[in-house]
């Protein structure tokens, strides 16, 4: 099922965990209503000034989500996030999804740079993908950095260096 011109249902559904536990990962109607809306007004402007992008992550089941180590209430068990990465000329290009986010002026929830070379200290230039979340209402538009301590636990912390660019 085509949720927009360039974005499918199995697409923002589809789970190699969920097939290898045999875990339920089918969206309800509400919840495929909620990805159509989610790639109409946030992934596809994306995809249209990028180009392609890769779903690494998209709905995830409360059961999916417990069995790889992720929260039950995450945003992605609420039909409302999703993974994304951008690959240039071969080459990685996360941080240019982030960049078209800021162009476009898009509404989204939240954007977080997830680890790659980020620090407690230092933004990352090449974050290993980005989490993006998108609610019918009130959007916070909050962007967010993830890295990893000194204790390899995950830390969240708002954008030191740039705050657009």
């Amino acid at each position: 099922m085509r949720l927009s011109k360039n974005f499918t249902l199995q697409e923002l559904t589809y789970s190699a965990t969920a097939l290898r536990l045999g875990i339920d990962n089918e969206p309800s109607k509400e919840g495929i209503l909620k990805l159509t809306l989610l790639a109409t007004e946030l992934l596809q402007p994306l995809r249209e000034r990028l180009g392609a992008l890769r779903v690494t992550s998209g709905y995830r089941s409360f059961v999916l989500s417990e069995a790889i180590g992720s929260s039950s209430r995450s945003q992605h068990c609420k039909y409302e996030a999703i993974d994304l990465q951008y690959v240039r000329r071969g080459k990685m290009d996360n941080l240019a999804i982030y960049k078209a986010l800021i162009e476009l002026d898009l509404d989204y929830d939240q954007c977080i740079l997830e680890f790659g070379n980020a620090t407690e200290y230092i933004d990352p230039t090449e974050p290993a993908w980005i989490h993006l979340s998108w609610k019918v209402d009130d959007n916070r538009k909050q962007t967010l950095i993830a890295y990893k301590d000194i204790n390899n636990k995950t830390k969240y912390r708002p954008l030191i260096k740039y705050k657009s660019i």
